[in-house]
């Protein structure tokens, strides 16, 4: 499905994202036409009154769905048509369409190229379909279900962006998609519209003297705004008869006595082909058409993120030679990753496989299968979060499930994870529960790779070549992400007195080549672009594994601020904590993006030590209309009471609405979990207001708030559990 929706995608999107644009551009003409027309009016007898009595030579009034009223009448030999006020019937002027809308709606249906652009236009309409269609499923898929659909969408950058784009436009571009193919259809005559089903023939007229139009009884009883059109009696002939066409039908009216003589209902064909019209030109429904529109500009935006996508798909592929396919492969390798890391390890087993002799297929965990020629099974696979599955291993349990036999006979599975994280190679160990369940026997217990550790990995390719008496090398690197130098500008230490260490160390872009502009303008070099609650990548000296520290500033404030506890055997921190003003590092940022408080809910941040960083940026760059609430935990007031002036200040300006500190070394001294028991009041409150929870820190503390906030939880009938669920607790724990 992701190939297909790829392939479809990079094939259409110039054309699909043309007839976007051009369909948003006539999404306008309702609303233009709609206050052009005016309103009013009450009846079509009163309007067609006062158009004839203005234009004796009138012969037949028009209504469009959007409210444009025009007579067309014969003067001085030559037909003329005058655009006519609803409310009064009075000729506002000459009626012309307008030059532009006739020019786009005919670049929109045609492209100009007579049947072959109606054609293209018409499979135009099914691609957008096609690609709605297949990018909800998938969207679906990375939610993990329908009923996740709404959920946080998880993820960085243009992928993010493209997955909350499509779910967001998903039902609008299905309404108009199909609703252009359907017209479309109907053009080429391969579905009706009802227009060719005939109406009963038009009966004679009383013969009597005609009365005042608008004593007219059938006519009188009409509203105008069901009008259609009115075909006027021709002048002087007493037998002729009125005929209305209205939004249900068409029937025909005495001249003399007003009465209707016949009338015939629409079609039901026609009542299909009107309400799809409506949907998708937005003609009798202008804030439809305004919606679909801005709907629309939806294509183009998601036609360059998916190009973008594919681009970097393309720029990080992992080649893996001979793929053997699925149904002749003697050995499966199946890949769970989040960012794509644990499929460089895949790819080098794979390799050191196919090297040896041995025919290798390798695929994502959510394509799992019965393997008819498969000898053993081999599952590497990282863990998201509290033991959750990677995007590529979301199905794979569910899918397992339905399977009526085991994927092959022996397996192997290797966990890749951070041991500093309590559910370390949880999903691992789901995964080989699972398999052993399902019938697969294991070659041995499960492995874990620490931190991308490449001496793990060769130890777990040692156990793999003792179980099949095979050679295997293993040895893999992860590749290092692309750096750039940074040079601390200032630094703020706390925390020596209790045996805490703590730095906030700011960094600025290290001096080097500056454009002529920045050299005149006196500008700093760049700096990449960040948000508050983004990660700064640091690799310290003699290590290849990046340690991640969250971001207390933005790329607006012109530094990457970040804190830092120094801890016992430390590597990373250990070196942060040596540096003095002007010492330079390499680093790097990762977004973090499920890690931000949303727009406009109220926040209630938690944090202990270093931990408060973020939450300290959140409220810098909070604004005083949104409450805020701080509950922070540290040793002592007098030593590591972190960004107090800056905390302080902001309760002075209204960026932060309630400050709750807990110190732990002082008489009487408390943890932060136990300050949120005493604001149990104010907590619920914020929380039945819609607040957003969003917890830093240590994953001791984090485990403890979480304790603390289902006890206060409960008398609202909700849990931590619900809350993350709805996006509205959010925790970055170490």
């Amino acid at each position: 499905m992701r190939r297909f929706h790829s392939i479809a995608g990079l094939v259409g999107a110039l054309l699909v994202s043309f007839m976007a644009l051009t369909g948003a551009i006539l999404s306008l003409q309702p609303a233009v036409e709609t206050i052009s027309a005016g309103s009013g009016g009450s009846n079509v007898a009163q309007l067609a009154s006062a158009v004839a009595s203005q234009l004796p030579g009138v012969e037949r009034i028009t209504r469009s769905a959007s409210g444009v009223v025009v007579a067309y009448y014969k003067d001085a030999g030559l037909y003329q048509a005058a655009q006519i006020d609803p409310a009064s019937g009075a000729v506002k002027g000459p009626y012309e369409p307008s030059p532009f809308f006739t020019f786009m709606s005919e670049l929109h249906r045609s492209l100009f190229f007579g049947e072959a652009g109606r054609i293209a236009a018409g499979l135009a309409s099914v691609g957008i379909a096609v690609l709605a269609v297949s990018g909800i499923v998938l969207i679906v898929k990375r939610m993990g279900g329908w009923r996740r659909l709404l959920g946080r969408v998880r993820g960085a950058g243009m992928s993010r962006l493209h997955a909350q784009l499509g779910r967001l436009a998903v039902i609008g571009l299905v309404i108009t998609s199909l609703s252009g193919a359907w017209m479309s259809g109907v053009y080429f005559e391969l579905v009706p519209d009802g227009s060719s089903l005939a109406f009963a023939l038009a009966p004679s007229s009383s013969g009597d003297t005609p009365a005042a139009i608008d004593t007219l009884t059938a006519l009188a009883s009409t509203p105008l705004t069901d009008l259609r059109e009115l075909l006027l009696p021709a002048a002087g002939d007493s037998a002729d008869v009125f005929t209305l066409t209205t939004s249900a039908g068409q029937g025909y009216v005495d001249q003399s006595t007003g009465a209707m003589l016949s009338f015939t209902a629409n079609s039901l064909w026609q009542q299909v082909y009107e309400t799809i019209y409506l949907l998708h030109t937005g003609q009798g429904a202008w804030w439809l058409g305004l919606l679909l529109g801005l709907v629309a500009l939806a294509v183009p935006a998601m036609a360059v993120t998916g190009i973008a996508i594919w681009l970097g798909e393309q720029r990080n592929r992992i080649k893996l030679p001979a793929n053997t396919a699925w149904t002749r492969a003697r050995t499966i390798i199946l890949v769970g990753t989040e960012n794509g890391s644990t499929m460089g390890f895949a790819a080098a087993l794979h390799r050191a496989l196919v090297a040896d002799g041995d025919l290798v297929h390798t695929a994502p965990m959510n394509s799992v299968r019965y393997y008819p020629r498969a000898e053993r099974l081999l599952v590497l696979t990282a863990t998201y979060g509290d033991g959750q599955p990677p995007a590529s291993a979301k199905s794979f349990l569910t899918r397992l499930d339905r399977l009526d036999r085991a994927p092959a006979p022996s397996f192997a599975v290797l966990g890749f994870g951070d041991r500093s994280f309590p559910a370390f190679c949880g999903y691992a160990d789901a995964v080989q529960s699972a398999l052993s369940a399902a019938g697969a026997s294991a070659l041995f217990a499960p492995g874990t790779v620490d931190r991308q550790s490449g001496q793990d990995f060769a130890a777990w390719g040692q156990r793999l070549h003792d179980s099949a008496g095979a050679p295997l090398q293993l040895a893999y690197t992860p590749p290092l992400p692309q750096t750039r130098t940074l040079t601390l500008v200032d630094r703020e230490d706390f925390g020596t007195e209790v045996q805490a260490p703590t730095a906030i160390l700011r960094f600025a872009a290290a001096p080097g080549r500056r454009s002529f502009l920045d050299r005149l303008l006196g500008r700093r070099p760049a700096l990449p672009a960040f948000d508050v609650g983004d990660l700064m990548g640091i690799i310290p000296p003699g290590s290849i594994v990046p340690r991640y520290y969250s971001l207390a500033s933005s790329s607006q404030d012109g530094v990457l601020e970040i804190c830092v506890r120094k801890q016992i055997g430390g590597v990373c921190s250990a070196y942060l904590h040596s540096l003095v003003p002007g010492a330079m590092v390499d680093a790097f940022v990762r977004p973090n993006p499920d890690f931000r408080p949303a727009a406009r809910r109220p926040m209630i941040l938690i944090g202990a030590g270093a931990g408060v960083a973020p939450l300290a940026g959140f409220i810098r760059h909070n604004r005083p209309s949104r409450p805020a609430y701080l509950f922070f935990g540290a040793r002592d007031p007098g030593s590591d009471f972190l960004y107090r002036q800056q905390l302080e200040q902001a309760l002075d300006d209204g960026r932060l609405s309630g400050l709750s500190m807990a110190f732990s070394r002082v008489v009487g001294g408390r943890y932060v979990q136990q300050s949120l028991g005493e604001e149990a009041d104010t907590l619920r409150r914020l929380i039945a207001d819609g607040a957003q929870i969003l917890v830093c820190g240590s994953l001791e503390m984090a485990r403890g708030v979480e304790a603390a906030l289902d006890a206060v939880l409960t008398p609202l009938g909700l849990s931590v559990a619900s809350l993350k669920a709805q996006g509205r607790f959010l925790e970055d724990a170490y």
